[in-house]
């Protein structure tokens, strides 16, 4: 009589245990599934979130190439549209050949540091017995940076150059010579020359990263 009891005493907690544990199996895999799903969940916004960052544009305005207020331009660049006068004060007389300027040159008394309009990296370096040595810097906003008839260099090429970093010093050429101590300065735009006074007054729009 008395295992019997015993037995009928452990019925109700076997069938207890029994209905208990596919319930847990159940909330187990719930929760397991659920946990999976908000993780993908969360992957796919950042995917969505990183592909819809917009390009993040920066303006900044050129500098002039030097340093020494007492420079002044010798020669201005040629513009097809401007004024006869104008246009006599850009050309560039070498060997009984007449030139038209397509940049600005900037004469100074005395040797002056040329620096960088803005920042970029230097693209090539030039030493050629017309125009001097020269450098090429190109910039963020697809622009490139001439600075020629340098007596000194003291930058060399892939070097990266900040807006108004010293990169070279003045001095003299044979292409115009009669100019003295000058900076001849020429920007291209998108590869199209243009006037070095109007880019230098413009804002410029510099393409950051996604």
């Amino acid at each position: 009589m008395t295992k019997e009891r015993l037995k009928l005493r452990y019925v109700p907690l076997t069938i207890f245990i029994l209905v208990m544990i596919p319930i847990i199996t159940l909330v187990v895999l719930f929760n397991a599934s659920l946990k999976e799903k908000t993780d993908v969940d969360i992957s796919k916004d950042n995917e969505i979130i990183e592909s819809t960052l917009p390009v993040i544009n920066t303006t900044i305005k050129p500098i002039v190439p030097y340093t020494d207020q007492t420079v002044k331009i010798g020669k201005t660049y040629y513009d097809y549209l401007a004024e006869e006068a104008s246009q006599e004060n850009a050309i560039i007389k070498h060997d009984n050949t007449y030139i038209q300027n397509t940049g600005i040159d900037y004469v100074g008394n005395n040797i002056f540091d040329v620096v960088a309009i803005l920042d970029g990296t230097v693209e090539k370096i030039v030493e050629d017995d017309s125009t001097g040595k020269t450098i090429e810097i190109k910039h963020g906003d697809n622009s490139i940076s001439i600075y020629g008839s340098l007596s000194e260099i003291i930058v060399k090429k892939g070097d990266t150059v900040n807006q108004g970093q010293q990169i070279g010093k003045s001095g003299t050429n044979e292409l115009d010579k009669e100019m003295g101590n000058h900076l001849h300065f020429e920007v291209y735009n998108n590869g199209q020359n243009m006037n070095p006074e109007v880019y230098l007054n413009t804002e410029q729009k510099i393409k950051g990263e996604e």
